[in-house]
């Protein structure tokens, strides 16, 4: 059944390599379960209601993806759209959490509609890649400043806007070790670095009395806090068009490159360079978003953390099953999970931003009509705290300088379209 299920004959694995595989993707991206409920926390959400939405959203998405799409790829609530979610949609605009989850949901809904039509392709095509890899780096960029805050290396400036924290504290300190110590152990390819330097540093801030010890296995958390608890008829507003377009278009090209990417690894591209059942691939993801927001957690997309199992053999969607299982049994670890304190998973934050950061080195630097809105892209997702404004902002440079430039081939037709929306929205609807 095995077999014929996964074809891993076809495939050139085993049953045995593929259980190692999803092991190894699961260690690699299991920090989620503790970082993603300590900041949607921030937004007011219940953490172990939030910590249950995310070992069932992530295990929902990775089985579809497993057992339909047959690809070792996991998911889980997606880095950078939680910050968004909490301290852009929540903490910034000032939108209730209700009202935010609404907007994901609708999302995926929007998500779904497109995997299922041959517009998923045009769309993700029509974007320029300049853009694409700005949009990571700027959501990278977004991590980092949360993260520092988080630890207390940066606060708040009525003078410079941000300074320098006290150094001197324990908790920016063990911020500090816990990233070296996450750098290091990836540096010597050890699976589960993240989850092991986060445990470790909370474990220190134990032992010296800053943080306290919960106990590590009990029965699952109360659900219901955030369970049906998304609010559609305010998500349906005017005014967050736009937010729920940056949850969808973050969403659909992150998935996009983490499936193209990790398949290429893998040597699951056909001769064209495509991904075969792709539209699989994409349901599994939107469906899994669109759970998520019902169970009470933000954006649910694929993992570049997958590249992990893969590298360990996993060529076959029985490594995603295995991680969905594992996801599932993490439900009894809520006490530990409440355990780790913000300083801890810090250093995770500042870490991703670094994986994401890469995207700028793809950027044509010899042509200023592409790093030029790439660049603004990117650095004002941090400095306005909104991956929507960033994204604006970068269609609307991109379509400016390629016009008034004479690059009228460049701008392609899906550019100028979002390019006006833009300035539509920031023009009537702010």
């Amino acid at each position: 059944m095995i077999e014929r299920l996964f074809k891993l004959r076809e495939h050139g694995t085993t049953v045995r390599t593929e259980l190692l595989a999803g092991v190894t993707t699961f260690l690699t991206m299991a920090y989620i379960v503790i970082v993603n409920p300590s900041i949607l926390s921030d937004a007011g959400m219940d953490f172990g209601a939030v910590f249950v939405a995310t070992c069932v959203a992530a295990a929902i998405g990775t089985l579809i993806m497993g057992l339909y799409a047959n690809y070792p790829v996991a998911l889980a609530p997606g880095m950078g759209l939680n910050a968004y979610f909490a301290y852009g949609v929540v903490g910034g605009m000032g939108y209730s959490w209700q009202v935010a989850l609404g907007a994901v949901f609708l999302s995926g809904i929007l998500f779904l509609i497109l995997s299922l039509l041959p517009l998923r392709e045009a769309i993700i095509n029509a974007i320029p890649r300049s853009l694409k890899m700005a949009i990571a780096a700027g959501i990278g960029l977004f991590l980092a400043i949360i993260g520092l805050k988080n630890a207390g290396i940066i606060v708040g400036s009525d003078a410079t806007l941000v300074t320098l924290g006290s150094l001197a504290a324990p908790e920016p300190i063990l911020a500090t070790v816990g990233f070296v110590a996450m750098a290091a152990l990836t540096a010597l390819r050890i699976p589960g670095a993240m989850i092991l330097s986060i445990i470790g540093v909370a474990a220190i801030g134990m032992v010296l009395g800053i943080s306290e010890f919960q106990g590590i296995i009990s029965t699952p958390p109360d659900p219901t806090p955030t369970f049906l608890q998304l609010d559609l008829g305010g998500a349906l507003q005017v005014g967050l068009i736009t937010i729920v377009f940056a949850f969808l278009f973050v969403d659909l090209f992150d998935t996009a490159g983490t499936l193209v990417g990790v398949s290429a690894r893998a040597g699951l591209l056909d001769s064209e360079g495509k991904l075969p059942r792709l539209r699989q691939a994409l349901m599994a993801d939107s469906v899994a978003t669109v759970a998520g927001s019902t169970l009470g957690t933000s954006t649910t997309t694929s993992y570049i953390e997958s590249a992990a199992g893969i590298n360990a053999g996993g060529r076959t969607g029985l490594t995603a099953v295995v991680v969905g299982l594992l996801f599932l049994l993490a439900l009894v670890f809520s006490p530990l999970a409440s355990s780790i304190p913000g300083y801890a998973t810090a250093p995770a934050l500042v870490f991703v931003a670094c994986l994401m950061a890469r995207g700028l080195t793809e950027i044509d630097w010899d042509d200023v009509t592409e790093y030029a809105p790439a660049l603004v892209t990117a650095i004002s997702m941090p400095l306005t705290f909104s991956i929507a404004h960033g994204i604006a902002f970068g269609f609307i440079t991109y379509a400016a300088i390629k016009l008034l430039s004479g690059r009228f081939a460049d701008a392609k037709p899906a550019v100028l379209i979002l390019a006006v929306l833009f300035v539509v929205k920031f023009a009537y609807l702010s």
